[in-house]
């Protein structure tokens, strides 16, 4: 069988990329979670807040070291595998890449030693102030990083010369059509993917750490934020398929598996096997009407279907269409475990429940997977374009040997398969090893100059240890 240069640059970046994403998905929203805890330790004196923030500091720190050495591969890529494609809009999203790290990378680098090796070097406020620095910076990155992505998807704000992207408006470049709502859903996908790993831990703990304070309130905490996060996510997600429809309708009749070119009162399909050659699903589950009703608010409404463009430009219509599914339906198992732990705390059953918690600490790569299936859809969904309806993928590949790029692909498998087995094992032994005990961090912060933290632990360490 022939080598296919340009299938084999698609794999390896996909791979790539599909390897770095895990990390900033529970980094950006851990390091919300942390600083959070050390808000609520601040106003409040508990040292169970105190014992959460030490404890997921190192499991932050390595996660975030992991995705900055996997996200350094990924712009080396674009010129490697991709050249023309670096020549055509290195104008637009060279500076977006390069805001990205001047706004973003060196903030949190300038204020990570801090955050991670400044407690009982600093006081408790400054390394507040850094911990929400981070945080922040988190937030930056992740909003440049989409707002370069988004671009690709809805682009505007340029005009071509000689071929070449040029920027018209930085402003409808970055807030193009579709970034605000993308920008919103990933954010907040990385909350949940945080809160569904913090979750789990702590389900775990309960049940198996001495740690029982500290696990309670993680677990307490995660399933009000899940309870509020997950239907929000549903709904930014409602919203951005409705501006799917409206910019990327091929993209949205792959998601849907729709293939005639109209469809008026188009079913909302549970299941489906699609034929992409045959033009057609098979085996169709669905619930009559309800795609029409969600998307264009009327039950008889119209929808674009695949075969209204030609076969060339169409996506790998299983790939959308399964992908997203697995999106959806982890979503509303989400949902789902919210409403039964809200249930649970009504009934004053939540810590006890031993089936609830030993569902909830198999839960910890549901965000993850959740994260990686949305991503197909968005990114396979474009396909053939590399540009939205400019550039097509296949123009702007490199003309490398396939055989080197077999070769580089099948090194960073197996390199990633290393780092990410070295990368749990880490994480299992820390999260098996479980917080600094009360006692510990008074010891740790006795000595910082006006630490609160060490006055604070005096006063409160009496009453929690008679409540261990």
């Amino acid at each position: 069988m022939e080598l296919d240069t340009a299938l084999l640059s698609r794999l390896q970046f996909a791979f790539t990329v599909s390897f770095h994403i895990i990390f900033p998905s529970i980094t950006i929203g851990l390091a919300t979670l942390i600083a959070i805890w050390e808000g609520l330790w601040l106003k409040t004196a508990n040292p169970v807040y105190l014992q959460l923030a030490k404890f997921w500091i190192k499991p932050f720190a390595i996660t975030f070291g992991m995705g900055v050495v996997s996200g350094i591969v990924l712009s080396y890529e674009f010129g490697t595998n991709f050249s023309e494609f670096s020549r055509l809009t290195g104008a637009v999203l060279g500076p977006l890449m390069a805001y990205e790290v001047l706004t973003a990378f060196f903030l949190e680098a300038g204020f990570l030693g801090i955050m991670l090796f400044g407690w009982q070097r600093v006081g408790p406020k400054l390394h507040f102030f850094a911990t929400l620095v981070v945080a922040i910076g988190t937030w930056i990155s992740a909003f440049w990083i989409i707002a370069a992505n988004s671009w690709m998807h809805t682009p505007a704000g340029h005009i071509i010369v000689d071929g070449v992207f040029q920027v018209d408006s930085w402003w409808q470049v970055i807030f193009n059509p579709s970034m605000p709502y993308r920008f919103s859903h990933m954010l907040l996908a990385a909350f949940i993917t945080a809160t569904f790993v913090v979750l789990a831990t702590s389900a775990w703990q309960l049940k198996h750490s001495e740690h029982k304070a500290m696990a309670r309130k993680g677990l307490s905490m995660t399933l009000w934020l899940a309870l509020i996060l997950t239907p929000l996510q549903a709904f930014v997600g409602d919203l951005h398929g409705l501006n799917v429809k409206e910019h990327q309708p091929v993209k949205l009749a792959a998601m849907e598996g729709i293939w005639p070119e109209r469809e008026a009162a188009a079913p909302l399909l549970l299941f489906a096997i699609p034929y992409q050659q045959a033009e057609q699903n098979r085996f169709e589950i669905g619930i009559p009407k309800l795609a029409s009703l969600i998307l264009t608010h009327d039950a008889n409404g119209e929808l674009m279907g695949l075969k209204a463009v030609p076969a060339e430009d169409r996506p790998n219509v299983a790939v959308v269409f399964y992908s997203f599914r697995i999106m959806v339906g982890i979503g509303l198992m989400m949902i789902l475990v919210a409403v039964v732990g809200t249930y649970l705390r009504w009934r004053g059953r939540l810590y006890q429940s031993n089936g609830f918690l030993t569902a909830c600490s198999y839960l910890a790569p549901s965000g993850i997977i959740a994260v990686l299936a949305g991503w197909y859809v968005v990114e396979v969904g474009r396909q053939p374009w590399l540009v939205q309806g400019l550039v097509r993928t296949i123009d702007v590949v490199s003309p490398l040997p396939a055989e080197r790029v077999l070769f580089s692909l099948t090194l960073f498998v197996l390199a990633y398969s290393v780092l990410f087995g070295v990368y749990l094992y880490f994480m299992r032994k820390l999260i098996r090893k479980g917080p600094p005990s009360i006692g510990q961090l008074q010891q740790q912060l006795i000595g910082v100059k006006a630490s609160g933290y060490a006055v604070a632990l005096a006063k409160q360490l009496k009453p929690t240890q008679e409540q261990h």
